[in-house]
């Protein structure tokens, strides 16, 4: 009888102590904050500029979204961001929004990792 319990419990997995890894679901990313945009608007059909967000919660490799498209991004701290804007952004009068994202981190091998996540909008002028 003995044996069989071992037998048994071996078979399971349970007498060892080992099973198989969990996958880790993804968890959710730092989402950034916008408070201020310099400048908060420009004329249409300017030159390139660059554009400075500053808020909170920026990681090393956040990204600028100008109008939904992702900008050369600059890190300055986690709480400023510079991007280069360029002049085919800026050549019609619009309002466009910026936001920033910070990218998700990939899963290792047991899953994990986390998601990107988007700061809300904050609207800058083309005038």
């Amino acid at each position: 009888m003995k044996l069989l319990l071992i037998v048994l419990l071996v078979a399971t997995g349970v007498g060892c102590g080992y099973s198989k890894p969990a996958n880790m679901p993804t968890q959710p990313g730092t989402k950034p904050t916008i408070a201020q945009l310099t400048p908060a608007s420009t004329a249409a059909g300017s030159m390139q500029f660059t554009l400075t967000v500053q808020g909170t919660n920026f990681n090393s490799n956040a990204v600028v979204n100008f109008n939904g498209a992702a900008m050369a991004t600059t890190f300055d701290s986690a709480t400023e961001v510079t991007a280069i804007i360029p002049a085919s952004a800026v050549s019609t009068k619009a309002t466009v929004p910026v936001t920033v994202t910070n990218p998700g981190t990939p899963p290792g091998l047991y899953g994990g990792g986390t998601a990107a996540a988007t700061s809300a909008a904050m609207n800058f002028t083309i005038t």
